[in-house]
């Protein structure tokens, strides 16, 4: 509902950009809430880290056994591994000698094949448990990231309640359903892949180093080496990624809201002729959330190539030297393929770490976009002391009201009305005037800025916006309907708790010329409506609107320009609604059709904030001025002028 001063076009919300790690933190918490699942989590992620850490060992010792059982059977049976050392020495074999001078070998015994089956059991065991914690690691950290998530929501739905007119006005609606179903879900998703992966990954390290020691710290040694060169290609990857993440998700707001305005307006588009320029303006953005989202995704993937690269070299190293460590007698080759598998390892976790830093960095674009809407400027705080009012007579004062959208253009500086009980008050003005702003600083939509608004001789300052509003009933020119059963949408102004029986609201619809055409649809009042939907037409959504208005009896009633988008016939019944439901309530009519507020009590004509003219509509036309001056010209060719 533009008005005066406030401007048309609406931009999208500006992105602050903070300390990631403020962003990171804040996100945590959300997280560590739930501290219980946090512990199994992280517990269950340990034992997993010590079971899978343990599988390659065991399996090194199943290789020395199958080894130690082929040497010893190329051995001749009663000799003694003494007397077999002393032969090959004798050959001049010194490298064997150093291999089998370390080995448990019985010369002519061959494979120990049970101890081999006991060992690959022992193995099968360990991973089983290892598979089994790492599910139930995996079902807690899902419930543990889906309740973050689901706060984070409450937090959202809570926020719009409490968000400003104003915001609603600046910023574009795709934007706003970007950052709250596009950005959470890819939280949730981020977190979802990160969380998990990041504790695996960190005690396979820690677990994996241990093991890496007691084998060899020479080889540890060598296997490190390749680390520094792994961080530094992740820290490369983190920083040139980070700034095309934030992009994507900016441009993916611009898309929604895009998507948004084509399908709310398209009837609109249609009529004027404007489909190819807005699939250019759609394709524009389409373009830059593509070339952000390439970017983001091609330095990313940088990091896959890298880390394989740097593992295989390290690998071959390990290999190389290990293999001439077995030949030396100074390593078996079972811990050499534990060795192996454990290099493995280490390089794995360390490119998963790599790889999700990449992908929390797409989660923290979207969380700054989430943090900046939690941070948004609330509505003014409630008094300390408030009051709500019981049997409203309808005694409005506007007492020297102050108010403007936009400092630099002040609007309201200086206005005075009163309003008495079961009064009709109509406003009436050009486009802009501030009419609209009126019933919003009385509904506290927008708060005052000087002067008071009282009702029954009570600021509504020190009333409960929630208290406030309940004792007005309102009928917009925008006739919404949710999706639901038009009995559902008769009964939404109902207040919390209060029912009305069968018989009140087919009594109501009928005083509101709904009953008539709902008898018609084969589903009568249960008919599921759906967004503009086909059933009704635009003045049948209108007397609806009314109805529903009627039925929540309210104290006060505003109606703006309720007639102003239906038809000469369905304004006749759509008025007949309107006066049937303003009978004995204080009423504020905004005026488009001058010819629906003739019989109104005072007449209010505002221009640029202020109150121009005021009387009845037979003393305003005596005078000539400005109401003369629309009325007039809104009937410039005579059709529609009743004679006074």
């Amino acid at each position: 509902m533009p008005g005066h001063g406030r401007g048309n076009a609406t931009t999208t919300a500006p992105t602050t950009t903070k300390p990631r790690s403020h962003t990171l933190k804040r996100l945590v918490k959300y997280i560590l809430a739930d501290k219980l699942r946090v512990a199994v989590v992280i517990i269950a992620c340990g034992l997993a880290t010590t079971t899978m850490v343990l599988g390659p060992k065991i399996m090194g010792q199943a290789t020395n056994v199958l080894f130690e059982g082929v040497i010893s059977k190329m051995l001749p049976a009663g000799t003694t591994k003494e007397q077999a050392i002393a032969a090959l020495e004798a050959n001049g074999q010194g490298s064997m000698v150093d291999m089998v001078s370390s080995m448990d070998i019985h010369p002519g015994q061959g494979v120990d094949f049970g101890k081999v089956a006991m060992i690959l059991g022992i193995t099968a065991c360990v991973f089983l448990c290892t598979v089994t914690l790492r599910w139930i690691q995996g079902w807690t950290l899902t419930r543990l990231v889906s309740n973050a998530v689901y706060h984070m929501r409450q937090q959202i739905e809570a926020k719009l309640d409490h968000l400003p007119l104003s915001y609603f006005d600046r910023v574009p609606r795709g934007e706003v359903m970007s950052r709250t179903t596009n950005d959470i879900d890819n939280i949730g998703q981020s977190l979802q892949q990160v969380l998990g992966e990041f504790i695996f990954a960190l005690f396979s390290i820690i677990g994996t180093v241990i093991m890496m020691i007691t084998i060899s710290p020479l080889l540890l040694l060598i296997s490190l080496i390749v680390i520094p060169f792994l961080l530094a290609a992740a820290y490369f990857i983190i920083r040139k990624s980070q700034p095309y993440y934030i992009r994507q998700w900016d441009a993916t707001g611009k898309v929604n809201s895009q998507v948004e305005e084509m399908f709310s307006g398209h009837m609109v588009i249609r009529a004027y002729g404007q489909e190819d320029e807005t699939i250019d303006e759609f394709d524009r953005r389409n373009r830059e959330l593509y070339d952000s989202s390439f970017m983001a995704t091609l330095i990313a993937g940088i990091n896959m190539p890298v880390t394989q690269f740097f593992g295989n070299l390290n690998f071959v190293i390990v290999v190389v030297v290990g293999g001439l460590k077995v030949l030396s007698g100074t390593m078996t080759l079972g811990d050499l393929q534990a060795f192996s598998q454990y290099s493995r390892q280490l390089s794995q976790p360390l490119g998963q770490l790599s790889s999700m830093a990449t992908i929390l960095q797409s989660s923290l674009a979207s969380a700054e976009r989430i943090f900046e809407f939690l941070d948004e400027p609330e509505e003014v705080a409630e008094r300390e002391h408030t009051q709500d009012i019981k049997d409203v007579k309808g005694l409005v004062r506007f007492d020297h009201v102050k108010f403007s959208y936009d400092p630099a253009e002040p609007l309201i500086e200086d206005l005075s009305l009163e309003a008495k009980p079961g009064q009709t008050i109509a406003i009436v003005g050009p486009t802009g005037a501030g009419k609209t702003t009126l019933v919003n600083l009385l509904m506290r939509f927008y708060e005052i800025q000087g002067g008071s608004i009282t009702i029954d001789g009570v600021d509504t300052r020190d009333i409960t916006r929630h208290d406030l509003r309940q004792h007005f009933g309102m009928v917009l020119q925008d006739t919404w309907l949710f999706d639901g059963t038009i009995r559902e949408n008769l009964l939404y102004g109902l207040h919390e708790g209060e029912t009305i029986s069968e018989e009140r609201m087919i009594e109501g619809a009928k005083a509101c010329h709904v009953d008539e055409f709902v008898r018609r649809l084969p589903d009568g009042y249960d008919t599921e409506l759906k967004d503009e939907t086909a059933e009704l037409s635009q003045g049948e959504r209108q007397l609806m609107t009314i109805c529903r208005a009627f039925l929540s009896d309210p104290d006060i009633l505003i109606l703006d320009e309720a007639t102003s988008s239906v038809d000469t016939r369905t304004e006749v019944l759509v008025q007949q609604a309107m006066n049937h439901l303003r009978e004995r309530r204080t009423s504020f009519v905004i005026a488009h059709r001058l010819s629906t507020i003739r019989d109104a009590d005072l007449i209010l004509v505002v221009s640029h904030g202020s109150i121009v003219e005021q009387g009845r509509h037979e003393e305003l036309l005596a005078k000539g001025g400005a109401y003369a001056n629309l009325y007039q010209a809104q009937f410039a060719n005579g059709d529609n002028i009743e004679e006074d």
